[in-house]
């Protein structure tokens, strides 16, 4: 039975997770632990977590359940610590937006006899903008949280029990969870999220580029510039680590919708652009 758990990162989904257990009933301890204490301060504050962890490993080792929210290169680093100090009775999961380098150091260093167990884990719900005061208990309603099980990895009953638990916890933090082998996570998220992302970077980049000396051209575009370049507030803190974990994906997408561009391009007088709305609108109805 999950009891403690510990919460390695209070940004936005972290806290988020904190707020979603509470609301969800989990009456155990919630501890947290930030780089930065001023976002375990606001975690604290807004009642996500019990207590603040004043280190990430001795704050991992009194729990159960370990909640990686950090960026990937965190999240690889303190597996590779965290592997030879956690036993069979843990278990770590993460919420990495990639699944290949994760999912390798998971069947590497963990789930093995001895070893603390690690279900890779991507809940598919986030903001534009990140931090702990952008939490909220229902962030995970109606999202899909993805996990990288592998059914080869050996646990412990104790860690695979907590891995139970945890899954039925994520349901009733208001997810639909669905198991994807990390080369096909990453391949689908690249079009489905990672794409997007880098659109609306490149074209919220342009529009500055065009228009940034004319802030009242940003009025003209009304609600289609604020929809389409409403991601382009994303940090690049955020979105570095999935652009170098997950590069070959990313740029077969961004190279296949470079090419759909020149298809419009090619065909503003021609009957192929109304097929390209008519595609579109498809899959808009769908």
């Amino acid at each position: 039975m999950m009891e403690r758990v510990a919460i390695l990162g209070t940004g936005l989904l972290g806290t988020s997770v904190g707020l979603a257990l509470r609301a969800a009933g989990f009456k155990g301890s919630i501890v947290g632990w930030n780089r930065s204490r001023s976002q375990a301060e606001t975690a604290l504050s807004m009642g996500a977590i019990d207590s603040i962890g004043h280190d990430a490993i001795e704050t991992a080792k009194a729990s159960q359940v370990v909640l990686l929210a950090i960026p990937i290169f965190a999240t690889l680093d303190l597996m590779e610590q965290l592997a030879p100090i956690l036993g069979p009775d843990h278990l770590l999961t993460d919420v990495g937006s990639t699944k290949g380098q994760i999912t390798e150091a998971a069947g590497r260093l963990f789930n093995t006899p001895g070893r603390a167990a690690f279900l890779p884990g991507h809940p598919m719900a986030g903001k534009e903008r990140g931090g702990a005061e952008m939490a909220d208990a229902n962030l995970f309603h109606g999202a899909v949280w993805l996990f990288s099980d592998n059914p080869a990895w050996k646990r412990s009953p104790q860690s695979a029990a907590l891995a139970s638990s945890w899954r039925e916890w994520v349901v009733r933090m208001g997810a639909r969870t669905n198991d994807l082998g990390p080369q096909r996570h990453d391949e689908l998220v690249a079009w489905v999220s990672h794409l997007p992302q880098f659109t609306a970077t490149a074209l919220s980049a342009l529009l500055e580029n065009e228009v940034g000396e004319a802030p009242e051209l940003r009025d003209v575009g009304g609600r289609a510039l604020r929809e389409m370049t409403r991601l382009g507030a994303s940090p690049w803190s955020m979105w570095r680590d999935i652009a170098h974990t997950n590069t070959d994906a990313i740029a077969a997408a961004l190279e296949a919708l470079e090419q759909r561009l020149a298809h419009i391009r090619e065909n503003l007088r021609t009957p192929e652009l109304r097929d390209e709305f008519e595609k579109a609108n498809r899959f808009r109805r769908e």
